[in-house]
């Protein structure tokens, strides 16, 4: 019979495990869904304040219920070079904040013992929330089931937790081995092993929860499990970190250091106010003593307490964390830098994908940006016959094919990626052609560095009134270089037709530059050589100012 129950609990707390983290997954998503706008703004903050920082990881965590994706995302952040590493710091103080809300909700459904518990009530909205996402037909309200779906269903897996515990509580054998668990430094080991095996401190924190209110745990063992889940929660993190660049692997490590710190400190000060008060004191009593009769209650408090006073005396300690972790994490010093990278995105960004689409446009201008350069480098090497800027142009050439490459593969993993409003998935099926028109460019202007190549070859030069002509030329395609980037930046309508009256415009041009470069053909003026080159070059320049258009085209099917 004792081991038949033994595994029927262990069934249970699996089955329970398993339904809670689909539940956070499912309102994570759903809620960055709802929230995309707001999380964008929020996070594209970058300042030099600690306290907002601070409240930016607590507000984003709470709002996507996810510590480890704010954390992860503060991650991509730091190795695309957004913020710095004080403000990556600060952040993941606000998400060990934000992250307390969970263990509050789940310990407000423990109540209601002897009536219909507010457990019963939460798990009901499971089945609201799914008649809402299956039936209706509105995208936002649909999103508003899915996230009242994940509410519910945080309940139903409680349920099934605290069911198990209470089979373990039955059982002496099971009492007896858990209540000669009474070091501190095991019980915190226990809970960030457990913790960095499910990847959840949330789901740690209320197996403690659901123990303590079963009477399998005392309050101060569940407190020694949630504070090493504060550990073992530092496991994602670092697994982000290993895998990227020199900031993000000291980002992982701050919020290492900064988790275990707050460990030690709490650990250390409840020795001393045990051995003071001769035994009669404990961080468990005290809490008893704050929140009588309300084992959940004691425990979800103890910790918000602990997460909020680490941050307190963490934060003026910020610099010397950075100091730190820069002296032990060096830059590397045998010459080698990775120049070929997306400044704007990174895979981690991917745990945020409303933020992950913000990123990838400003990736997108900033390519439009290298485009334009090379091609004003173009100009400037066949007009001047001055070859000084080939290796920054071949450099930026290689880069732009780079970005084609890597920021076509990021989006479509974004694409798969739940949590995305209807907005942002049309966007994202435009950018595969947007990053394709804008390599393109670099390609005409590579054209056209051929061209000032063959110049050189022959000794040709152009014409005084050639120079000229593509000197008003370079005016319009900058010009309307500047129009398309308003356009696709602000998704502006008037931008796009101002856009297409400067296209038309160098249509125009570009022909009347053929006529004249006929006229001087027949004067003498230029030779097959020079004439040729120049032709290239307008036929180039028009088919550039086409690719533009069709990236400010794009915003056509935004607005």
């Amino acid at each position: 019979m004792g081991m038949t129950t033994i595994v029927s609990a262990v069934l249970t707390l699996l089955a329970g495990i398993g339904i809670f983290l689909i539940a956070c997954q499912m309102m994570s998503s759903n809620l960055e869904a709802a929230s995309s706008a707001k999380l964008k703004s929020l996070f594209a903050k970058a300042s030099k304040s600690k306290l907002l920082g601070v409240g930016i990881g607590t507000v984003g965590t709470a709002a996507i219920q996810s510590s480890g994706a704010t954390t992860v995302m503060t991650i991509g952040f730091v190795n695309a070079g957004i913020i710095s590493l004080t403000q990556a710091a600060t952040i993941i103080y606000g998400a060990n904040i934000g992250t307390t809300v969970t263990a509050q909700i789940v310990a407000l459904g423990m109540f209601g013992a002897g009536t219909i518990s507010t457990t019963v009530i939460f798990s009901a909205f499971a089945g609201i929330g799914a008649f809402l996402a299956l039936f209706s037909k509105t995208v936002s309200v649909k999103t508003m089931g899915g996230i009242l779906a994940g509410f519910g269903m945080l309940f139903v897996g409680l349920s099934l937790m605290s069911g198990s515990m209470e089979d373990f509580a039955a059982l002496d054998g099971v009492k007896s081995f858990l209540a000669g668990i009474s070091n501190p430094i095991l019980l915190v080991l226990i809970g960030a092993i457990l913790t960095a095996i499910i990847q959840s401190s949330s789901v740690m924190t209320s197996i403690a929860l659901a123990m303590c209110v079963t009477g399998l745990i005392s309050l101060d063992q569940g407190i020694f499990l949630t504070m090493g889940s504060n550990i073992g929660s530092c496991v994602v993190a670092i697994i982000a970190g290993v895998t990227s660049g020199v900031n993000a692997k000291r980002t992982a490590l701050i919020h290492l250091l900064f988790n275990c710190s707050g460990v030690v400190v709490f650990m250390f000060a409840g020795w001393l106010l045990t051995i003071l008060s001769g035994g009669k004191f404990s961080y468990g009593t005290l809490f008893n003593t704050m929140f009588p009769a309300a084992p959940q209650t004691q425990l979800a408090m103890f910790h918000t307490f602990f997460n909020v006073i680490t941050v307190g005396f963490m934060l003026p300690l910020t610099g010397l964390l950075v100091n730190a972790v820069t002296r032990i994490i060096p830059e590397k010093t045998d010459g080698a830098t990775d120049t070929l990278k997306l400044q704007f995105v990174d895979n981690n960004m991917l745990q945020a994908p409303p933020i992950a689409v913000a990123q990838t446009k400003k990736e997108i201008l900033r390519m439009a940006n290298l485009s334009l350069a090379n091609f004003d480098r173009s100009l400037r090497i066949i007009t001047t016959n001055d070859f000084s800027e080939r290796e920054s142009f071949d450099r930026t050439e290689e880069e732009l094919n780079f970005i084609n490459r890597t920021l076509v593969d990021f989006v479509v993993k974004l694409t798969d990626k739940k949590g995305l409003n209807g907005h942002d998935h049309i966007y994202l099926s435009t950018t595969f052609r947007t990053v394709r028109d804008i390599e393109r460019i670099g390609d005409y202007s590579e054209n056209i560095v051929e061209y000032a190549d063959a110049l050189n070859t022959g000794g040709d030069k152009f014409s005084d009134d050639a120079l000229y002509e593509i000197s008003q030329l370079k005016i319009l395609v900058h010009s309307l270089f500047d129009k398309v980037i308003a356009a696709y930046a602000n998704e502006s309508l008037p931008d796009l037709e101002a856009a297409n009256v400067i296209e038309e415009e160098i249509d125009d041009f570009t022909k009347r530059m053929e006529d004249n470069h006929i006229e001087r053909l027949s004067k003498g003026i230029c030779n097959s050589n020079t004439g040729t080159q120049y032709l290239e070059l307008s036929s180039d320049t028009e088919r550039i100012a086409d690719h533009l258009i069709n990236v400010a085209k794009t915003i056509r099917s935004l607005v």
